[in-house]
């Protein structure tokens, strides 16, 4: 039988991001994908314009119906957009032992706000203590510990900082960190940092990267790979699909999610 992976997302209709972005990724690595959506977007590559959340209720319902039938073996959340469906999340999935990938999504690639500010004081509160891993970008991880994140140093501070919030391990992405030649993720886990660089891509199509980090890595967990090695495959699955980003749309492009190659590169190494 084949591992299983759930997403607990947003919808975005251009295919580029949220659930979708997750569930052609569980496909690559070769994991069955579930899908619980938390709210719908309209957007595409050039703008996000239209956010409607689904009822707490609703969520914690379709959860409710994939959990008692298909558990799966890890299970990520992305863009969850009100307090209130943060906290049914963070009940429905605190009585299951599967790892939990939280990819605290704030904003869309656009800048469109994608959870409120009590949103996020909850998921900080509730959600993050349930998690094995969260994967705030260095924008995420300042928003949510407070700390100025501009060097190494301070990705490695704001992992510690997240931690001391509940969840064993986190990952801080480097992509707005460092230089013009190389980005640098930041993983701490059990007292130990792990870092992960990679040649910086110059490129405008990016949508979707951070949804597409986080369920790689949720991936890796339902087949049974250690944390540091989920963390490193997904790592190199997301520097391919920048790499060989097939160049659609008039804004920020998605990214290639497969394993055949994008077309052409839009990328300078």
């Amino acid at each position: 039988m084949p591992s299983v992976a759930l997403t607990v997302a947003g919808s975005d209709p251009s295919g580029g991001a949220g659930i979708q972005a997750d569930l052609k990724t569980f496909h690559q690595f070769g994991v069955y994908g579930e899908a619980v959506i938390t709210l719908v977007t309209v957007q595409n590559s050039v703008r996000v314009s239209r956010v409607e959340m689904m009822t707490a209720d609703l969520v914690a319902e379709q959860l409710a119906a994939v959990l008692e039938d298909i558990p799966p073996q890890a299970a990520k959340t992305g863009a969850l957009g009100s307090a209130e469906v943060v906290c049914a999340v963070s009940r429905v999935l605190g009585s299951f032992e599967f790892p939990l990938v939280v990819d605290p999504v704030m904003l869309s690639t656009t800048g469109m706000p994608l959870a409120s500010e009590a949103a996020v004081r909850v998921m900080k509160r509730e959600l993050f203590p349930r998690a094995a891993l969260v994967t705030p970008n260095a924008p995420e991880a300042e928003a949510l510990t407070g700390i100025a994140v501009r060097t190494v140093a301070d990705m490695r501070r704001a992992a510690i900082a997240l931690c001391e919030m509940g969840p064993p391990a986190a990952l801080v992405k480097g992509g707005h960190v460092g230089d013009d030649s190389e980005t640098l993720d930041v993983l701490y886990d059990a007292g130990q940092y792990h870092e992960f660089p990679a040649p910086r891509l110059a490129t405008m199509h990016t949508h979707g990267t951070g949804c597409t980090y986080s369920a790689a890595i949720t991936a890796g967990l339902a087949r049974g790979l250690t944390l540091v090695d989920a963390v490193a495959r997904a790592r190199r699955f997301v520097h391919e699909a920048i790499r060989t980003a097939p160049g659609l749309g008039r804004g920020s492009g998605p990214v290639n999610r497969t394993r055949r190659g994008g077309g052409r590169s839009q990328t300078r190494d």
